[in-house]
């Protein structure tokens, strides 16, 4: 009876192992990261609005198609990073994304930043000459605090009706992103 259980308890921590290997290599066993894909778009240092997913074409980002995107990526080890502009009384988000694709940063409007979106993003040297106060930075700005250089910002707007697509994708190629004067 005993040994039963012991075979058992065995089989479930190897499966369990085998399980979190698997788990933690597919990430790197991807032919293609989201960076190698965004790197294509050609977004260094302003915001590239992404073309609407056509159903039954290819959609190698996996974006919905109900919402407007824009992306842009910017290497901070030439500066901070700055994103800014003014976007539509609908509901957006914007996500700040390292070279691993890992999630940064991540806020909406609905957070009560309203239409304003002022963000500065970082690296570690940065956000501590930051809090030496030896960067100046305008008010109001949001902070955000990235341990890799290489990193990319998606913005996602959600139009209330398909008809305001087209206004809110225009509001997308408005905003600026790259390195801080």
């Amino acid at each position: 009876m005993t040994r039963t259980v012991l075979w058992i308890l065995a089989g479930l921590l190897l499966g369990l192992f085998i399980h979190i290997v698997v788990v933690l290599s597919l990430p790197g066993l991807a032919s293609e990261s989201a960076w190698d894909k965004v790197l294509r778009l050609e977004t260094q240092d302003r915001f590239t609005v992404l073309d609407q997913p056509q159903p039954g074409m290819p959609n190698p980002l996996l974006l919905d198609p109900e919402l407007a995107y824009a992306v842009c990526q910017i290497d901070l080890s030439i500066g901070p990073g700055v994103v800014s502009g003014v976007l539509p009384d609908a509901f957006w988000s914007v996500t700040v994304f390292d070279r691993t694709g890992r999630a940064v940063y991540g806020t909406t409007n609905r957070s009560g930043i309203g239409q304003s979106l002022q963000l500065g993003i970082f690296n570690p040297v940065q956000t501590r000459l930051l809090a030496e106060q030896q960067l100046d930075i305008t008010e109001g700005l949001l902070v955000v605090e990235s341990r890799l250089d290489e990193i990319f910002v998606a913005v996602r707007i959600a139009p209330a009706y398909p008809e305001l697509r087209d206004r809110y994708r225009q509001a997308l190629s408005q905003l600026t992103c790259g390195n801080a004067a």
